[in-house]
């Protein structure tokens, strides 16, 4: 009876300590930089922030060269009509001899 006890607890043991073994991962986020919990990461080297900089660099001169000397990609391609030339009719403005201010 004892022994029954003893080589069913071992082998409740085993079972249990292969399993735990198995679900544990080896490499955490494998390949996809450190993982860090509760410390801040590390800092990227020198040439991954020059990297960055000369990129958001680039990019920043292709926007702002393109918006010098292609403005009508953000004011639309149509002619530019001053306001003054637009009627009250077109304003949706009634008359001034209408309404309720009328003297």
């Amino acid at each position: 009876m004892l022994a029954r006890a003893l080589v069913s607890r071992a082998l409740l043991l085993r079972t249990a300590k292969t399993v735990a073994d198995h679900a544990k991962q080896v490499k955490r986020n494998s390949g996809h930089g450190v993982w860090t919990y509760r410390v801040p990461p590390p800092m990227p080297s020198k040439r991954a922030l020059y990297l960055a900089q000369v990129l958001g660099g680039l990019c920043w001169y292709w926007i702002l060269y393109h918006i010098a000397t292609e403005p009508e990609h953000i004011y639309g391609e149509w002619p530019y009509i001053a306001p003054c030339t637009w009627t009250d009719e077109e304003l949706g403005i009634p008359p001034d001899s209408e309404g309720s201010l009328k003297k």
